[in-house]
């Protein structure tokens, strides 16, 4: 129950590269059949093989209860594993990022239940536990929007408090051990309650700053739309400029073309008018 989605996709049939990661290949040929998706399905089966176990008997038997609380430790160690091959290979698919949150919550919220419903737990550290879990799980999809919440050092140290606690009440302990039990709840509890905290204010934190990284694409974008238009509205002015200049040239051209041709008129009325004079003196001789 770290909050990040642990299960990857694997089974494409590629080897792992130095390092122990798979290039980009492999991970766009990530299968759902992988060994870390498979570990969450065995997860998922647990839950209600557990419950089964925990009330057989009617629920104080301490032999079942030892193997509902082998049901459990594997579900917790299980977790473990698909989490540590899913960040050591990087692989990922869609059903790990959805079912492992959902194997996570449902193994423990199946045990704090059912020990509050055999009166071996009080109802309010199951109720506190719960509320706190599917809080931040919509705080998480609160914010994703803008960014992840990063799964912290205490939520680690509250998962691993919240297991061995739970397992302990589980077992059928009496004495000294008992005693013990109680204690590890009460810093399970603490640390669900301190995390959570802490998990509200990243949130709250990355939320203003993604609002606050759009409102400033926005204002740019808007900058870069009314200079794009600025542009345009420019290149029509010159454009318009341009057109005008061209038609006042054409104008003038054919005022100089009309002038030309009276121009030649002119000289042929000249031509005709000398050779009439020069017919005149001949025929007066």
């Amino acid at each position: 129950m770290t909050g990040v989605p642990a299960s990857a996709a694997g089974g494409s049939g590629a080897k792992p590269v130095r390092g122990g990661k798979l290039g980009t290949a492999a991970v766009n040929q990530a299968s759902l059949w992988n060994i870390a998706n498979i570990l969450t399905m065995v997860r998922l089966l647990l839950v209600p093989g557990f419950v089964l176990l925990l009330f057989h008997n009617g629920g104080y038997d301490p032999a079942w209860r030892s193997f509902a609380w082998a049901a459990f430790a594997i579900a917790m160690i299980t977790d473990l594993f698909d989490g540590h091959l899913a960040r050591t290979y990087n692989l990922v698919t869609d059903f790990g990022k959805i079912a492992d949150p959902i194997a996570d919550k449902a193994i423990m919220g199946a045990a704090l239940v059912s020990l509050s419903v055999l009166g071996d737990l009080p109802w309010w550290i199951t109720g506190v536990i719960i509320a706190r879990e599917l809080g931040i799980t919509l705080m998480r999809f609160w914010v994703i929007r803008h960014a992840v919440i990063p799964a912290s050092r205490g939520g680690k140290l509250k998962t691993l408090a919240q297991g061995t606690a739970v397992g302990m009440y589980v077992l059928a302990l009496t004495g000294p051990l008992a005693t013990l039990r109680f204690w590890m709840m009460m810093v399970a509890v603490v640390l669900t309650v301190v995390t959570g905290l802490d998990y509200v204010r990243q949130a709250v934190v990355l939320r203003r700053k993604g609002l606050a990284a759009e409102r400033a694409a926005a204002v740019e974008r808007a900058a870069e739309a009314t200079e794009e238009a600025l542009q345009a509205a420019a290149g029509t002015t010159a454009g318009t400029t341009v057109g005008a200049g061209s038609t006042a040239g054409a104008v003038a051209g054919a005022t100089d073309v009309r002038a030309g041709g009276t121009d030649v008129r002119g000289g042929v009325t000249d031509v005709r008018g000398t050779a009439e004079a020069r017919d005149a003196a001949e025929a007066e001789r």
